[in-house]
């Protein structure tokens, strides 16, 4: 088959990721102004936050990390790879209808294990919000499925586009909810399946148009499906160990008013750079590298990895320096209105400024995930995961008595952290192809310089702007003014490090 142009892969996923987030951004501004943080808010996040935690351990944590890359080798080896494809697809449907029966009828005890501090209204209302929204979780994971059939076999639009499909109709509902004047909650909270359906039927339609052969069947217990299993559960948990730190954190915030929602929002903002950057950095690479490594190409699978590292970092250590730097003026343009006062400002800029400064190993985990998984090893990352999510509960746990609320943010931050540690440990033997460049090694500090000299520049602006950055409408100007020079300082320096170089986005390109 053709080879996956990883840059150009990166561009497709990474725009239309931007895009998602984009919205997702608008979706976000319209539930802080028109709903708030206060229970309504900690509610729907509690409950909507059950099915993604659960799509990200079956749908993109052990199906992306364990059918991926066996899909991937069969095409490239020309086995029936569609044969593969459907029985991984008849269980996982039955298993995530299962999974979704299951829920409805335990969804207090689910709660309870969430986001135990609430007080009875919450509480409550997380159970009725939660038994509406967690079917998202079957029409979600089968699209993700068709997702992992898209970009083995190269083809990235549909899979990206499909998260933009849930932000477009929950900001059309919220819209229609504030029109009509009737219960914005209630239109949300069914909005979200109808978007289950339809992300589902954009990528079913997508993967048929690829010369994907849709069959229906109950599971068989092939052996390949008994290997991707074995694969499959320890991937659940290390691709899925971000999802368990940010519930452990719910359950200690839960214990704080408006804590959820402030989290909430703050783990929203520095999405963003992780989405369009780490996510689809990971989303491209598995299949490149699986590939690569059939094929005993390590040298290309080595200039793979090293490129998708050096762009990682060359997009994401500048974002986390601006988010630690300018927090307060990003959160207070971005979130300021309606429900959300100046308090939940500086609280959302708080956590904003912690999660930034793990960032990078967020982002990096998503480069060196796929060197685990391209190979079929699972369980390494598993036992990497296990000791990430004790020192992330410790820390949180043990924090919240001194610290109060924001005790989960550090916490997370740390296990980021710890978790990049180990996987960099891990790859040491793998041989020559995780091994990054001496182009990269010599990049890196610059990349470091660049954003150091932009952090300062933007925080010397902010300073200047302050008054515009408070003023009602100016506000958004100044805002995009301290975007601009962020974004010109930056390239400005890294043009004249050395740390990036036109010429090589060019030829990424045309690769």
């Amino acid at each position: 088959m053709k080879p996956i142009s990883l840059f150009t892969g990166f561009l497709t996923v990474g725009f239309w990721t931007l895009a998602s987030r984009m919205l997702g951004f608008v979706r976000e501004i319209m539930l802080l102004s028109l709903i708030g943080p206060g229970p309504v808010m900690d509610a729907f996040v509690a409950a909507f936050r059950l099915p993604n935690m659960f799509r990200r351990f079956f749908a993109e944590g052990a199906f992306n990390a364990a059918f991926v890359p066996m899909f991937s080798s069969k095409l490239e080896d020309g086995e029936d790879a569609a044969k593969f494809g459907n029985d991984a697809l008849h269980l996982l449907a039955v298993v995530t209808m299962t999974l979704t029966a299951l829920a409805m009828v335990f969804m207090p005890t689910l709660v309870w294990f969430t986001a135990g501090g609430f007080n009875p209204e919450r509480f409550n209302m997380t159970i009725e919000f939660g038994r509406i929204v967690f079917p998202y979780i079957f029409f979600m994971s089968l699209s993700a499925f068709f997702s992992g059939v898209l970009n083995a076999k190269g083809r990235f639009v549909a899979a990206a586009a499909a998260p933009v499909l849930l932000n477009i109709l929950i900001i059309a509902s919220l819209m229609l909810a504030w029109i009509t004047g009737g219960p914005i909650v209630i239109w949300l909270i069914w909005t979200i399946p109808v978007a289950g359906i339809a992300q589902l039927a954009l990528t079913w339609r997508a993967a048929v148009n690829a010369g994907f052969k849709i069959s229906f069947g109950i599971p068989k217990w092939t052996p390949d499906i008994i290997k991707m299993l074995r694969t499959a559960v320890p991937a659940a948990l290390a691709t899925g160990v971000m999802q368990i730190n940010l519930v452990v954190g719910q359950l200690v915030a839960s214990q704080h008013d408006s804590a959820v929602s402030w989290l909430f929002a703050a783990d929203r903002l520095y999405q963003l750079p992780l989405g369009v950057v780490g996510i689809a950095i990971g989303i491209v690479l598995l299949p490149d590298l699986s590939r690569r490594l059939t094929a005993k190409d390590f040298a290309g699978a080595r200039n793979a990895y090293s490129r998708a590292t050096e762009f990682s970092m060359a997009l994401t250590i500048p974002s986390a320096v601006a988010l630690m730097v300018v927090p307060l003026p990003l959160v207070s343009v971005l979130f300021e209105r309606g429900q959300t006062n100046a308090d939940d400002v500086k609280s959302i800029a708080l956590a904003v400024s912690i999660y930034g400064l793990g960032l990078p190993a967020f982002v990096l985990q998503k480069v060196l995930q796929p060197q685990y998984f391209a190979r079929g090893d699972t369980n390494s990352p598993f036992k990497f995961a296990l000791v990430s999510m004790i020192i992330n509960a410790v820390i949180a746990i043990g924090l919240a008595p001194f610290v109060g609320w924001v005790a989960p943010a550090i916490a997370t931050t740390v296990a980021g952290w710890t978790m990049l540690a180990q996987l960099y440990w891990g790859v040491r033997n793998m041989g020559d192809a995780t091994q990054v460049d001496s182009r990269y090694k010599k990049r890196l500090p610059k990349i470091i310089v660049s954003a150091i000299i932009m952090g300062a520049a933007m925080w010397f602006i902010s300073l200047l702007l302050t008054g515009l950055l408070e003023t009602p409408y100016l506000r958004y100007v100044a805002l995009i003014i301290l975007l601009i020079v962020g974004f010109l300082s930056y390239f400005g320096m890294a043009q004249i490090t050395g740390a990036l170089r036109i010429k090589d986005l060019r030829q990424a390109t045309k690769r």
